[in-house]
This record gives structure tokens, C-alpha cells and sequence, in this order.
């Protein structure tokens, strides 16, 4: 935490922060032993955020915002303190792509049936949202193959 003062506790900022942590820890998970079961993972990132990095192509097809999908297609999950990278293939095509947190503004599990949505404002220092505990790193396992991009607008609540 920074030495300034607050003049008050932004308790939605809290709350948020705290379920983004929830995301980090899910994928952390399917980092470490692959995902458990039929659980799969949809995720929604804005693609212009800053950090963001994705192919031209992708950027150019996803201008604003990409929904991914962590099932059995992946490969390489790496989750950081601020941001996680994963390869999936696009086509036929094997692509990394690196997402930072803030930049996600859906995560959902379907076969939880559990899902986050998140406000995603501005670039400001992602350290400043997510405060991470170290944990050591057990043994990893990842899944091959092409991805999917899928829409899941008609799964959203409408605001």
C-alpha cells in the first residue's frame, strides 16, 4: 500500500480486488495440475489495454475486447504477479498471448456456473489492484491443441 491517506474506503475497489484474486488463484491451478474435472474457463479481456499482447491479426479482428477459452486446447499457462500468458492455436496456428488482470473484464467457469464481471478503467499500476502471496511452484501440467474464440454476450447480465 502507498504512504498516502485516504479520505475514505472504496469498498467496491476492495471487493473487486478481491475477486480478481479468485480469477488468479483458478488459473494458478490449471497452471500448476490442468483443470480439474469439466471445469473450463472463458475469459474476456479488453485487447487495447496496455501490456496486452496478442498478434496484429488477433488485434486487428478483436479491436476492443477477445473472449478466450481454457479448456482442453492449451498450452504454456504462466501465471505473474500482474498478468498471465497462455498458448493457444488460432487456425491452425500456435499464438502466445499475455493478459494482464486489469485488463480482464469477464471471467466465468460454465460448468461451475460461476462467472465475474470486473470494470476495467484506465492503465494505472496493476500493483496497486492485485497484491499477490508468494506460493511455491509444484509441478506444471498443460493441455495441447487449436482454442476457440467464442462470444458470451448472451450469457452476460444486462446492466
Amino acid at each position: 500500500m502507498s504512504e498516502e491517506f485516504l479520505t475514505e474506503i472504496n469498498y467496491d475497489r476492495l471487493i473487486e480486488k478481491s475477486l480478481k484474486n479468485v480469477v488468479i488463484e483458478a488459473l494458478r491451478i490449471a497452471e500448476y495440475q490442468g483443470l480439474p474435472g469439466e471445469n473450463h474457463f472463458y475469459i474476456t479481456f479488453k485487447t487495447n489495454y496496455p501490456h496486452v499482447k496478442i498478434s496484429d491479426h488477433l488485434r486487428s479482428q478483436y479491436p476492443d475486447e477477445m473472449t478466450i477459452v481454457i479448456q482442453h486446447q492449451y498450452a504454456d499457462l504462466k501465471v505473474d504477479r500482474d498478468s498471465f500468458s497462455i498458448e493457444l492455436s488460432f487456425g491452425g496456428i500456435p499464438q502466445t498471448l499475455v493478459i494482464p488482470f486489469a485488463a480482464i473484464t469477464y471471467f466465468a467457469d460454465p460448468h461451475a456456473k460461476f462467472g465475474l464481471s470486473f470494470n476495467v478503467e484506465g492503465a494505472k499500476s496493476v500493483e496497486d489492484d492485485i497484491e499477490l502471496e508468494a506460493e511455491p511452484e509444484p509441478e506444471k501440467k498443460a493441455s495441447n491443441g487449436p482454442a476457440t474464440v467464442v462470444s458470451i454476450d448472451a450469457f452476460r447480465q444486462k446492466k
